[in-house]
């Protein structure tokens, strides 16, 4: 089942198209990452399916109805890029007033336990640091029981712990049955937890698959080691020099490694793997942007 449909969207900022056709389905069960630079379209795809903003053309449907319909929006949970709290409420006020909303609502206690905020159920949300109104806001999501939960930036202003255990939340709800689509600038957070990528850029849909195949598109390996000096080998795309080691980027890792064995190069600790996410995230958009020959 699709709970999430865009056909041919464009949507126009006056004489900026910040999307340009894109097709997207997002199927009950999926946990799908969404990807792409500043501007590439994100925050405005996802303003069009939860129904914030209406599409300039093509067709837009939210659990198989026009997602500016309240009926259509019922079991949709989401926490926005920016989100203002009041202020003055406590929590355990800001979760109620949420909670009243819904049939049946996760019970407050669970709720905040559930993020990390269960001393905080007293507190003003102005009182609240950064990182704590954050996850406040991811948790609201998830208070109706919602079938599809969509998240812009979910994490933006977390420690690493903080955000770790919000990665624990959305997976529980996704192994439960839930359906996410999450859209983050932290690459190794959509590599941990999404099935499923789509990478945006310019407005287009550049790339959409799971996170194996992404590396794939790009058809790079890494190859990783130590070496005094790295001679001049034919078919290096990207040489970096991190913490005393050396990575090479090829599409031939086997010609690669036979031609710095035939330059006599002594070198140690060679590895080769498969690119990481985002190694494959910044060729897919760097291509994207280089002009077409003429």
């Amino acid at each position: 089942m699709i709970l999430a449909h865009a056909h041919r969207v464009s949507r126009r900022y006056g004489t900026v198209l910040a999307l340009d056709e894109v097709d997207l389905d997002v199927r009950a069960g999926e946990l799908v990452g969404l990807l792409g630079p500043n501007g590439a379209g994100k925050s405005t795809l996802i303003n069009l399916l939860v129904g914030l903003r209406r599409p300039s053309s093509g067709r837009v449907e939210l659990n198989g109805g026009d997602p500016r319909d309240p009926a259509s929006r019922r079991q949709l949970g989401v926490t926005p890029q920016e989100t203002g709290l009041p202020g003055t409420l406590r929590v355990g006020e800001v979760v109620d007033f949420v909670s009243a909303h819904y049939p049946d609502p996760i019970p407050r206690d669970e709720l905040l336990d559930r993020f990390g905020l269960g001393a905080q159920v007293r507190r003003q949300c102005g009182g609240l640091s950064g990182g704590q109104k954050r996850r406040l806001a991811v948790a609201l999501a998830f208070v109706g029981r919602p079938r599809l939960v969509v998240l812009d930036e979910p994490t933006t202003g977390l420690d690493v712990e903080a955000r770790h255990a919000l990665w624990d939340a959305i997976r529980a709800f996704h192994a439960d049955g839930g359906t996410v689509l999450l859209s983050s600038h932290y690459l190794e957070e959509v590599e941990a937890l999404a099935q499923r990528v789509v990478v945006i850029g310019k407005g287009r849909v550049l790339a959409d698959d799971s996170v194996d195949a992404i590396r794939a598109v790009v058809g790079v390996r890494r190859v990783s080691l130590t070496v005094d000096a790295v001679p001049a080998l034919p078919g290096v795309v990207r040489t970096e020099q991190v913490d005393g080691r050396t990575h090479l980027l090829t599409a031939d890792a086997d010609q690669l490694v036979r031609d710095l064995v035939a330059s006599g190069v002594a070198f140690r600790n060679l590895e080769v793997r498969p690119t990481s996410l985002e190694e494959a995230f910044l060729a897919i958009t760097t291509a994207d942007a280089e002009p077409a020959p003429a």
